[in-house]
This record gives C-alpha cells, sequence and structure tokens, in this order.
C-alpha cells in the first residue's frame, strides 16, 4: 500500500457508494478500513479481500478502539442507514457515555451526526467527506438522463428549491414534494421514500408532481448529504411524479447508472440543480 498517504477509515452503510470507495482505495494503493455497520452495509460488497469488522450502530467504543488498532487517520461516514432497532442501539460502554455527554438540543435530524464527528476527531482522526477523496462522486449540474422537466416542472422546482431551503434552517429535512406550486409534503423523520409514497395519497388530477431534495443550508458536507437511489425513482413513478431534482455538487446518487436507467424507462427526469439559479 502507498505509506504516503494517510490511512482511511470508512464507516459504511448501505448502498453501493461504500465500494466505489473502497474500489478507489484498493486501485490508488491507499491503506484503508472497513466498519461495516450491521443490518445496513451490503454483505456482498465486504468480502474477505476488504479489511474489515462488523458492528452495530450502538457499538462506536468498539469501533474507535478498532480504527485505533488500525492506525487509521482520516475517517469517512458513508451509505445509507436505516432506522435502527431496540438492539442495534444497545450501546457499548464507549457509546453510554458520548450519549450522556451531548445536550438534548443536539438530538436534531442530524444533530447526532454533527456530535459523533466531534467525538471521532477527539480521538485524533479527522473526518473527510466522501468528495474530499473522491470528488466526482458528486451530482453533476442539469438533466441526467433523456427527460427534462417542462415549464410547470421547473415551476415546481423552484417552489420545492425555496421550501427546502427553509425547512434546511430549521434542520427538519432535506426533502419537499411539489405539485401545480402546492406543497403535497415535506420530509421528517420517516425518510425521503417513506415521504414519496406518501404524498402519493395527496396527488391531484393533471400534470405530476416533483421531488426536489437539497443539503441544508448550514449542514457540514462531511456528513449526511442529500442522496436518491433506484428505490427513490421506483417510488417517485408508483406515486405519480415526474422527476427528482437533486442539489448540484452537494449531492450523491447511489447505483447511478441505474437511477438514470430507471427513470428513463419510467418516462422521469433527473436533474442537478443549483438552487442559486432558481
Amino acid at each position: 500500500m502507498n505509506t504516503g498517504q494517510r490511512k482511511l477509515g470508512i464507516i459504511a452503510g448501505g448502498g453501493s457508494i461504500p465500494k466505489k470507495l473502497i474500489e478507489f482505495c484498493k486501485k490508488n494503493k491507499r491503506d484503508y478500513f472497513v466498519l461495516a455497520i450491521e443490518g445496513n452495509a451490503d454483505k456482498n460488497l465486504i468480502d474477505d479481500s476488504v479489511p474489515h469488522q462488523w458492528i452495530r450502530i450502538g457499538q462506536a467504543g468498539t469501533g474507535f478502539k478498532r480504527f485505533h488498532d488500525e492506525k487509521v487517520q482520516d475517517v469517512v461516514m458513508i451509505g445509507t442507514i436505516r432506522r435502527p432497532g431496540f438492539f442495534d442501539l444497545m450501546p457499548d460502554l464507549r457509546t453510554t457515555a458520548f450519549f450522556a455527554k451531548i445536550s438534548m438540543k443536539s438530538l436534531g435530524d442530524d444533530g447526532i451526526l454533527r456530535a459523533l464527528v466531534k467525538e471521532i476527531e477527539s480521538e485524533g482522526m479527522a473526518v473527510k467527506g466522501v468528495h474530499e477523496v473522491l470528488p466526482e462522486i458528486l451530482v453533476k449540474k442539469g438533466i441526467l438522463g433523456k427527460y427534462k422537466p417542462d415549464k410547470q416542472a421547473e415551476a415546481d422546482i423552484r417552489r420545492g428549491i425555496e421550501v427546502a431551503l427553509e425547512l434546511g434552517k430549521l434542520d427538519v429535512g432535506q426533502a419537499v414534494v411539489v405539485q401545480q406550486g402546492l406543497v403535497l409534503g415535506v420530509e421528517g423523520i420517516e425518510g425521503t421514500d417513506e415521504l414519496i409514497r406518501r404524498c402519493g395519497d395527496y396527488r391531484r388530477k393533471g400534470e405530476g408532481g416533483v421531488l426536489v431534495k437539497l443539503r441544508k443550508p448550514q449542514q457540514d458536507m462531511r456528513i449526511d448529504l442529500p442522496t436518491i437511489g433506484p428505490r427513490s425513482v421506483a417510488r417517485a413513478k408508483e406515486s405519480g411524479l415526474r422527476g427528482i431534482a437533486l442539489h448540484a455538487g452537494n449531492g450523491l446518487i447511489v447505483d447511478e447508472d441505474e437511477v438514470i436507467r430507471q427513470a428513463d424507462k419510467e418516462g422521469l427526469f433527473v436533474i442537478g440543480v443549483d438552487p442559486g439559479e432558481y
């Protein structure tokens, strides 16, 4: 491995992006070690060729110790995390101390993640955004498939951006669904896919709505970037949406080729947008 680069620790959730990061490390001969989150990381992506350990969400202390043993210097947290069950959250002693230390004011949508970043850095490791290791992974600006929004969809995107930015300032969610100028729903604790499903019950006759998903104005680029994947496209089709607008240069697409293929097949647009241009 390349000793000229700092060793990378990867905290891997679900989806294909952790695999891209692992492949990048292999190709560039960068030392790395993976903490794979049980019930989230894909077991087919974390094989015997990958140096790793499986941990529950509540085993932060176990993870910190392993990173120290592996002499990890930089840490990237990447991949989707499903809502944990009770067993997943049973904390080890180190995690118990962490929760005892953070204020209840930190328990917003990404407040715990911000606190976790500080905790990791207090252990002497630097938390990096995946874009700092793989700059090309962020969603590109513009139309990503065959279809593009018409005037009504552009107006709905504009309205969605306005609402999503205000929603983000309150640290509530990243996504909103708008149809014909009306807000059908905003993202809460249920997540984006459930938001899309729920909005299918409220859709009006006529031209379908759009999903707009943006990074929160105050959000740390190193954690929880707005993300869509194939399931988002499937849910959008089921709920009668016409397309998806994602924050260009600030968002991620899991399995991008599959997302574009699926969107093209279903007649949906996928677009990377710059909120400042709306």
